[in-house]
């Protein structure tokens, strides 16, 4: 088993990173530091980690506002703390913004990954005792029939810019454990969700909205399916690959947990009206059928077998679980809501950590 003593998290201040910070903190043998680097764009959020950074900043926790494109900011990095892992989370991840401006994301997504390779292969020739672990999803395979589910064999087939992307960003973390011998490990997950998650995404959209009375706006005939994954069974799926697999790898994280959109949303308005008090009947007629999206891919289901057989992880949560808590946690705090939504949780970030 792998221990470090400094991981770098890219992508920290942001849905999936912050709940891994908080993971890690919360895990009795985890005792190394945590680096997060985040470029604070509009997912970007310090207040998801100001219990962290009051706990821990300063001595193992460690906040920069870097830019992963920037060279010269990720050689500083490296110099000043010397990790010896990197959980690279951090992308552009929404498929609609992909498709309204995809630049962003062959940036971010590939220039940005390609940057953090680079620098970790110069700083770690030779050694072996590192890891590049790299985050990606399951979007890069396509789209599925009815039947059959994505293994670590399935040939990529990306259908938006957002997952091309994705897919461009494997690629060369795989090419540099091939060409250079950086030790790397790989893993695609399933959609995540849970507490932190950025108001735009598909759960925290829907539950907002039914709280608001305003329109909950469904992408063609929703029947579309994905595979749902509790934000925490996936970063416990994360370091259990960082900490066990072998490396070169892919490991496939999935909840084995498929939904139709239409009935993951009746799922979500029952749990809303049981927590909130709120009429179910009121609550299902917002629903609204809208154009789908372009290059919308029908349906999404991953197979973890390897992960589960080779590592002995598994999920801890049921659906229903996972999915209450969610809701919950969303009605449990409005004011963390209200600065996202605003904007005003940038100035909350100034005001707590200035203008780094």
């Amino acid at each position: 088993m792998r221990t470090f003593k400094t991981v770098v998290v890219t992508g920290g201040a942001g849905f999936i990173g912050s709940n891994l910070i908080h993971y890690l903190f919360e895990r009795p043998d985890f005792d190394g530091r945590i680096v997060n680097l985040d470029a604070l764009t509009y997912a970007g959020n310090l207040e998801s980690l100001a219990d962290i950074q009051q706990k821990h900043g300063g001595s193992r926790y460690f906040f920069e506002k870097v830019d992963i494109c920037d060279r010269n900011a990720v050689e500083r990095i490296f110099d000043a703390y010397c990790p010896d892992a990197i959980c690279h989370l951090a992308a552009e991840s929404h498929v609609d913004r992909s498709i309204l401006g995809p630049e962003a994301f062959i940036r971010t997504n590939v220039m940005g990954t390609f940057t953090l390779l680079d620098v970790a292969r110069g700083a770690w020739s030779g050694r072996t005792d590192v890891l590049f672990h790299h985050v990606s999803t399951d979007e890069v395979f396509g789209s599925l029939g009815e039947t059959g589910c994505f293994t670590e064999l399935t040939p990529y087939d990306p259908r938006s810019p957002y997952s091309a992307s994705k897919a461009s960003s494997d690629h060369l973390v795989q090419a540099y454990h091939h060409t250079y011998g950086l030790p790397i490990t790989l893993s695609n997950c399933s959609n995540n969700y849970g507490p932190y998650q950025f108001p735009e995404k598909l759960i925290p959209v829907m539950i907002l909205n039914m709280l608001e009375g305003k329109p909950l706006p469904v992408y063609g005939d929703g029947k579309n399916i994905r595979d749902w994954l509790y934000v925490e069974d996936h970063n416990s799926a994360v370091w259990t690959v960082m900490t066990s697999g072998r490396v070169g790898q892919t490991y496939n994280i999935g909840g084995e947990n498929e939904w139709e959109n239409i009935r993951l949303l009746d799922c979500l308005i029952g749990l809303v009206a049981e927590e909130s008090g709120k009429d179910v009947s009121a609550l299902r007629s917002l629903i609204t059928y809208v154009k789908d999206r372009p290059g919308h891919d029908r349906r999404y289901a991953i197979d973890c077998s390897k992960l589960k057989r080779e590592l002995g992880w598994k999920q801890s949560l049921g659906f229903d679980e996972g999915l209450r808590r969610t809701v919950r946690w969303y009605l449990d705090n409005p004011a963390w809501i209200a600065r996202v939504r605003s904007g005003e949780y940038r100035t909350w970030m100034e005001r707590n950590y200035g203008s780094r």
